[in-house]
């Protein structure tokens, strides 16, 4: 099946080696703090990440990245949106010059309102049709314990998207083939901030229709940002869209939800920030996706109404606002289908 370099050793990408593993590929892991790839050797568990699950003996731990790069065919890059150029641009001579780049991180990076993909080829120097985008529902743990899931790998290049496609399908793990990289990126950076949402709602006590009613609207905000983008409107009815959406809005094990939560029950950003030992990517990324469509000309009330839930000292009710007092228009207003 071939050599699988995954770059990054948190929850997401030691499940993915798993799945790669069972897949049956050689699969090295690279974490970048040398103590934790030691005792990741030694225990063969990720015991700060995904304690209890164990890898497969295919899965070779280090933290070294030439090492873990060596003659790879795909390269999984699981490092978290939050300085990913900077990340990669630290092992980036050691990455072999054919081999298919996989992005799997969902967010954008700040300063320049880029998507993962794009950050990827130009942090790599490579060309961006090489550069795949892996999402779907994807909550880490239940796919390292083999749980029943699926996602979509999109990408210009269909031998590249394929490459990805073989090498993370596992028995348990349903990879389908798409075109769309864009509306796979968006779809992956917006759904945390709609979780966000959900939470907040959640945490203020509002009812299963409220959240639905934030869910689905918030799904209209993604669609409107993805097309105005050039990304295909049926993108978001798929797994990166749809099913991604629902997965981290109604799973207690989102960190964005939860994030949401306890925003809603009047915690304080920086306080929420401080306890939370994974990272919330709306946290950074809500900002820059409002101002991104703001760029477009696209209306994303419910993201703005996030961005100033994370302010300090704003009520969290602006919510309700941006959901029920705004002047009613046309369901599918922004989205041409």
């Amino acid at each position: 099946m071939g050599r699988v370099a995954v770059m990054g050793a948190g929850a997401w990408g030691t499940a993915l080696a798993i799945v790669a593993a069972d897949a049956d590929a050689e699969v090295r892991l690279w974490s970048r703090r040398a103590e934790h790839a030691s005792a990741m050797t030694l225990t063969r568990t990720n015991d700060d990440h995904l304690p209890g699950v164990v890898l497969p003996p295919t899965v070779t731990v280090t933290g070294d990245a030439a090492v873990a790069l060596d003659g790879a065919d795909v390269v999984v890059l699981a490092v978290p949106s939050l300085g990913l150029g900077t990340e990669l641009g630290r092992f980036r001579a050691a990455v072999p010059s054919e081999s298919t780049l996989v992005s799997v991180a969902k967010g954008l990076e700040v300063a320049t309102r880029r998507f993962a993909s794009e950050v990827v080829a130009d942090a790599l120097g490579a060309a961006h049709d090489r550069v795949v985008a892996l999402s779907g529902p994807n909550l880490a743990g239940e796919i390292a314990q083999r749980l029943p899931s699926a996602s979509v790998v999109a990408g210009s290049d269909p031998g590249h998207v394929e490459a990805a496609r073989a090498v993370l399908s596992a028995p348990y793990f349903r990879v389908y083939a798409g075109e769309d990289r864009i509306g796979v990126e968006v779809a992956g950076a917006v759904k945390n901030v709609i979780a966000v949402a959900v939470g907040i709602a959640h945490g203020m006590g509002f009812g299963d229709n409220t959240k639905a009613a934030v869910l689905t609207r918030g799904l209209a905000e993604m669609m409107r940002l993805g097309v105005a983008l050039g990304a295909s409107p049926l993108t978001f009815s798929g797994l990166a869209g749809v099913g991604d959406l629902v997965a981290t809005c109604a799973s207690p094990r989102s960190r964005n939800r939860t994030f949401g939560e306890r925003l809603g029950r009047g915690e304080r950003t920086v306080d929420v920030v401080a306890s939370m030992r994974s990272i919330a990517e709306a946290v950074s990324s809500a900002p820059a996706i409002a101002a991104l469509a703001s760029e477009h000309g696209v209306d994303m009330p419910l993201t703005q109404a996030v961005v100033a839930a994370l302010a300090e000292g704003v009520d969290p009710m602006r919510l309700a606002v941006a959901l029920t007092a705004r002047p009613a228009g046309g369901e599918l207003d922004g989205i041409a289908v």
